[in-house]
């Protein structure tokens, strides 16, 4: 069930073509014309005033898409694994009720914290730590990319965490974070490294990940669930982990780092001989391709953020978003 490309390339340019242009800048001297490649420079991803105009632009696209349950309207805003769960959601709730969100309730994000790395390179990022009206007591972190200066910041991950869960970020004297690369040989696990050795977990179990609702009870959720009476369940888990949905990472005071990532899941079901798969919810046959006789294929895309230590130790898993993208039944 794997796939060579991923669905979304096939609707927008894939922007780690766009990652791999370099953006130069002509600087005058007194001895004439110097070339500066803005690739080298170590520079604040944005400024704080841009960061926040960014979240409200973000705030009131999607909102605007939620009521109208239309996918055109924030599409500008979302990138990575938050815009395959979001542009799914948004189809289903189409399919199911044309004229919009009946129940349509405005995401207010208030007490936003930015913490924004200086870094060199492209994609530019920073992340918004903030409170919400939905979920709870939980703080709404949000990852804003962008791979050149003509493209605007979109949200590729989103995920809800306790807020004493929240780390400390390290910081230089001007209040600016420190990115870890993907290639980190530093920390536990390397950020470029966590989206397979999640789903490698996910399979078989291990000691990479610390327990919890995100690690081992989800894999004990799904191991009872794998047989139950007149039905077999099969769990495939894959990394991602190039162009947007590569890991993002920022230092941690303790050493360690908060790394986002994703992985796709796909959930088969199939019915013994004689008996049918379960009728799934309305949202799920709206993103149903094939008719459902004995079998349905769901693939899913989730976004993760993690505790990863410095040095040895277990990865924790803080928070997990995940979403139907499509299904097939056959």
């Amino acid at each position: 069930m794997s796939r060579d490309r991923d669905p979304r390339t096939l609707r927008r340019p894939a922007r780690s073509a766009l990652i791999a242009t370099s953006v130069t800048a002509l600087a005058l001297t007194a001895s004439g014309c110097v070339v500066v490649h803005g690739e080298r420079e170590i520079l604040p991803a944005t400024t704080r005033a841009e960061a926040a105009e960014a979240l409200q632009e973000f705030t009131a696209a999607y909102n605007e898409a939620d009521k109208a349950y239309d996918g055109t309207l924030d599409a500008d805003h979302t990138t990575g694994a938050l815009a395959d769960i979001d542009s799914a959601r948004l189809k289903a709730g189409k399919a199911n009720n044309p004229a919009g969100n009946p129940n349509h309730t405005p995401l207010k994000l208030t007490d936003a914290k930015f913490t924004i790395p200086k870094k060199a390179g492209w994609p530019r990022w920073f992340v918004v730590d903030a409170a919400g009206n939905k979920g709870g007591s939980a703080r709404w972190l949000l990852v804003f990319t962008r791979s050149s200066l003509d493209d605007p910041f979109q949200v590729a991950y989103l995920t809800l965490v306790a807020p004493d869960k929240v780390p400390q970020f390290e910081k230089d004297a001007d209040g600016w974070a420190e990115p870890v690369p993907a290639e980190s040989t530093d920390l536990a696990t390397g950020p470029g490294d966590l989206s397979r050795a999640y789903a490698t977990y996910l399979k078989g179990g291990g000691k990479t990940f610390t327990d919890g609702p995100h690690t081992s009870q989800w894999r004990a959720l799904r191991q009872k669930n794998s047989k139950k009476p007149g039905m077999v369940t099969q769990y495939i888990d894959e990394p991602l982990t190039n162009g947007d949905y590569a890991p993002l990472a920022l230092r941690t005071t303790d050493g360690g780092a908060l790394v986002f990532f994703t992985t796709r899941h796909y959930e088969k079901q199939t019915a013994h001989t004689g008996t049918s798969v379960p009728a799934p919810g309305k949202d799920v046959l709206a993103l149903t391709k094939g008719e459902i006789k004995q079998s349905l294929t769901m693939e899913f895309v989730s976004n993760e953020v993690a505790l990863d230590p410095k040095g040895r130790g277990k990865v924790t898993v803080l928070g997990r978003i995940q979403g139907l993208t499509s299904a097939e039944g056959s």
